[in-house]
């Protein structure tokens, strides 16, 4: 018996997953990341580094990217509630710069693979959110780029009815729009 369920998306390489929870009256347990059934189903990605993040209720994060060292990325919430996001940045893909938005949450423990090519982001629904993530590449700080959050050619739906406002980094806030970003996907 798979303890996965791999859902493909109509992006090329983005797939939702879904664990299978055993749940008894002790709690649960669920296997996150399991390199023979991904391999199985058409995910053959090495992970390298592993991260965890803490944001409280209207923190948006994103949307992140490395042109150089592309990370794909294995993201879950373990705490709270977040809408994540990823954008399609590969410039031959035939959905180059569409994205796709959803809910992940502690409840519905639902993990989101976003391939290497693609730009990330997430905004913080619960009072606070704990997010995990494995990489397939390390993260480089001279690499690191972005576009900012509410880009009108993206036009992302974020939830910000959610929120009270949106609370963002200054890196974030400094970030220009797809069509002003070098991208070398």
């Amino acid at each position: 018996m798979s303890k996965f369920e791999f859902i493909k998306t109509d992006m090329d390489d983005l797939y939702i997953i879904e664990p299978t929870i055993f749940k008894d009256n002790r709690g649960f347990f669920m296997e996150t990341y399991n390199y023979k059934e991904f391999k199985e189903n058409g995910l053959n990605m090495v992970f390298v580094q592993d991260n965890h993040s803490k944001s409280k209720k209207s923190v948006l994060r994103g949307i992140h990217f490395q042109n150089k060292f592309p990370q794909g990325k294995l993201v879950r919430v373990t705490k709270g509630i977040i809408f994540d996001v990823a954008v399609d940045l590969r410039k031959n893909s035939k959905t180059y710069g569409d994205w796709l938005g959803l809910i992940l949450s502690e409840e519905n423990k639902r993990q989101f693979y976003i391939p290497e090519g693609f730009g990330h982001g997430f905004l913080v629904l619960s009072d606070e959110a704990e997010f995990v993530y494995k990489c397939t590449n390390y993260y480089n700080s001279e690499d690191e780029s972005g576009i900012i959050w509410n880009d009108p050619d993206i036009n992302i739906n974020w939830p910000i009815d959610y929120v009270n406002e949106v609370i963002l980094s200054d890196k974030d806030k400094s970030w220009n729009i797809l069509k002003e970003t070098n991208i070398i996907f």
